[in-house]
């Protein structure tokens, strides 16, 4: 049988981790700086986490959502403390996309509408509401086309004033910082505008912090840099299980919960919790949000004004930095010749870096250098690339 071939991939196994290193069958290293798409929160193989982990395994794995299992509360009371979100309900799921179809589900239940106001360049999921939501019609069969959706400007209140007039929407959809779309930043005035709209209008705010949140932004969750926003419910995974599959909803104590209105047969196993205790552990022990903050300002402060670079955006250890030209074989040099992992986005020109939490300033100074070292190559041997500085 043969793997269905959707993804195109670099001739590179991975075969053990440590850290914020990764490791090939032959021994080779390289510097992780993408964290698997922003999932690996507290690095690879954390003693801890591998501990939390082996334990439970050794004494249940997994059973149903129809009995109890106190590792859900001893959750929810940690992420709820930890986070500052103490007063929503939480949900678990499995993933990013499937938090994304609940909480799309849970609005539409509340107020009875089925459209749905979302961001330009945004990315949600791939599952069928979900990826409806996503701007990016290429990844969309008809079958995902089942309710309408708007797209809107980032920062644009006048687009979303006119949208949710109508009185239509049953819920908006944006990230805290958007991922894939290249790093963009809601404004403070645009999010307390649209949550005031979203009030008014009887349409429910969901913020989307599948990779923005878990501590990567410098904040538990990105939309904390904005004072006042309190959104309907908060979806999140990536970062929750450092690996191991699990999301999340946070919702409103003002959405009222019944039997069978959601559920899930993997959700939430014994398992998937204790890797999420894992994470939480180590990230208060650490402090690897204040860490995150103060990193990932060193490293945005390091990679601006490099040779070709335009801006460059973000929040804690979520950065992206945009380039004069496409920077596919930049990002191709920078793993085979740097050994050194960053990740790409929809805009060709924009490099996605999303290291582990724990991510270290001599461990910035390595990537720095290994990006210029690249800058150079690429200048010396493209006849009539744009000269960059030697440095």
């Amino acid at each position: 049988m043969n793997l269905f071939d959707v993804y195109p991939l670099y001739e590179i196994e991975p075969v053990r981790g440590r850290g914020c290193y990764v490791y090939d069958a032959k021994g080779i290293e390289y510097l992780d700086f993408y964290g698997g798409h922003a999932v690996i929160s507290i690095g690879h193989s954390h003693p801890h986490y591998v501990q939390r982990l082996t334990k439970q395994l050794q004494k249940l794995g997994f059973y149903s959502n129809s009995i109890l299992n106190s590792l859900q509360k001893e959750l929810a009371d940690k992420l709820g403390r930890i986070s500052g979100c103490d007063d929503y309900q939480l949900f678990l799921i499995n993933s990013g996309a499937e938090a994304n179809e609940n909480a799309i589900k849970l609005a539409s239940f509340q107020n009875g509408r089925k459209k749905v106001l979302s961001m330009k360049k945004s990315f949600h999921g791939r599952t069928s509401a979900a990826c409806n939501v996503t701007d990016d019609p290429k990844i969309k069969a008809e079958i995902n086309k089942t309710f309408e959706v708007t797209f809107c400007e980032l920062n644009n209140v006048q687009a979303v004033q006119e949208a949710l007039s109508t009185n239509e929407y049953s819920c908006v959809i944006i990230e805290g910082i958007q991922g894939i779309g290249g790093i963009h930043i809601p404004t403070t005035e645009f999010m307390l505008e649209l949550q005031s709209i979203c009030k008014r209008t009887n349409t429910l705010l969901i913020l989307d912090e599948i990779q923005s949140g878990y501590g990567r932004s410098g904040q538990f969750f990105a939309f904390q840099y904005h004072e006042g926003i309190r959104p309907d419910l908060i979806t999140m995974a990536k970062g929750m299980g450092n690996g191991f599959p699990i999301g999340g909803v946070l919702i409103s104590k003002d959405i009222k919960p019944k039997h069978g209105l959601i559920g899930t047969t993997f959700g939430g196993n014994h398992l998937a919790c204790a890797a999420a205790l894992g994470v939480l552990e180590v990230m208060e022990e650490d402090d690897l949000i204040r860490h995150a903050a103060q990193v990932g300002e060193y490293l945005m402060q390091e990679v601006t004004g490099m040779p070709g670079v335009i801006e460059v955006r973000g929040k804690g250890l979520m950065v992206g930095v945009e380039f004069d030209h496409s920077i596919a074989e930049f990002r191709k040099q920078l793993v085979f010749k740097e050994r050194v992992f960053t990740g790409s986005s929809a805009d060709p020109n924009v490099l996605r870096l999303l290291p582990p939490l724990t991510i270290n300033t001599d461990q910035v100074d390595q990537l720095v250098e290994k990006m210029r070292s690249v800058l150079r190559s690429i200048s010396d041997k493209t006849p009539g690339y744009r000269p960059v500085a030697k440095v």
